[in-house]
């Protein structure tokens, strides 16, 4: 993987701070820190799926105070219901008029922890909020801070209590990866520390919410030449041709895997995307968003095929 390298542009300073501030509390994880920023950059949410306690909150803690920003959880329950995540309008005696009170959405990075562990028309509360950045209530459309990113971790299918989540919610992350078990040397070092809890953790901001937005804006003018565009389309038809998979991947995984390609090489220093942005964004891209033929649960064998696709496509 390319970590930020040497460059004039101006969003390496801020990216490295970032990534090395977030080091301090999250070791031996460079690549999982370098895939969560990306996500934030390319103005997406990101799904985490892995079992509990290896770092997934505190992962998402590091991120939202080391640009300044507003953090929240939302433990993801059977009995949540969508108004205990957006808000709700109560009755005020006094002015005789409703006021909204405002729902922990309304911050800049939201954890929805534990995701698959809620019913789905909770889960399908968060739609509008992560394709919008806003939510309406009683008719009233209210304005989410940003940036405004969710990162959402799901424990694996197999574990009780879980509802898996539609394509449709899936395909809102932009985004899935795995933190998995951390490295000896590394966790010997967590067992060290005195304080455990995400709490605990003192942190300075190293950047500001609105050097994130300036940020994501100069992901979108990140340049793609007309034969590294092919190359992406090459995947996304690939995928349609798959008899591996139950469909391909839409237009809109298509567009998905072209932002966080363009992130990727703003983040390597780059102010044009390479073959190899796309061909690393693959799995994290598109892997939520397939379907093997042959099972319901087939992450495996998706994540086979696709690399046995990416042996096929021509890399210009």
């Amino acid at each position: 993987m390319d970590m930020p390298q040497t460059s004039g542009m101006e969003s390496l300073t801020d990216t490295r701070r970032i990534l090395d501030q977030m080091r301090t509390i999250i070791r031996g994880k460079d690549e999982v820190l370098f895939d969560c920023l990306t996500c934030l950059l390319a103005g997406g949410h990101l799904l985490i799926e892995d079992i509990p306690g290896v770092g997934k909150t505190t992962l998402a803690y590091a991120l939202s105070k080391s640009i300044g920003g507003q953090f929240s959880r939302v433990q993801f329950t059977s009995d949540l219901f969508p108004s205990d995540i957006t808000g709700i309008s109560v009755y005020e005696p006094n002015t005789k008029e409703f006021k909204f009170h405002p729902g922990p959405i309304f911050a800049n990075i939201v954890l929805a922890d534990e995701i698959n562990r809620t019913t789905p028309k909770t889960q399908s509360s968060l739609l509008e909020c992560m394709e919008r950045s806003s939510i309406s209530v009683e008719g009233e459309t209210h304005k989410l801070p940003h940036p405004f990113m969710v990162i959402a971790t799901q424990n694996p299918l197999d574990f009780e209590g879980t509802y898996p989540l539609p394509e449709n919610q899936l395909d809102r992350f932009l985004m899935r990866i795995s933190v998995g078990y951390p490295e000896l040397e590394y966790e010997k070092q967590i067992l060290e520390r005195t304080h455990h809890h995400y709490d605990d953790i003192d942190i300075e901001p190293c950047t500001s919410p609105e050097a994130i937005l300036k940020l994501q804006k100069q992901v979108e003018q990140v340049h793609v030449e007309e034969d590294v565009l092919e190359y992406l389309i090459q995947w996304v038809r690939a995928t349609r041709d798959s008899s591996a998979f139950r469909f391909g991947i839409s237009t809109r995984g298509a567009i998905a895997l072209k932002k966080v390609s363009q992130s990727r090489a703003l983040l390597s220093g780059r102010e044009f995307v390479i073959p190899d942005d796309i061909k690393q964004s693959i799995l994290p891209v598109f892997a939520h968003r397939l379907i093997a033929q042959r099972s319901l649960d087939g992450r495996k064998e998706i994540e086979g095929e696709l690399l046995s696709l990416g042996e096929k496509i021509i890399q210009p």
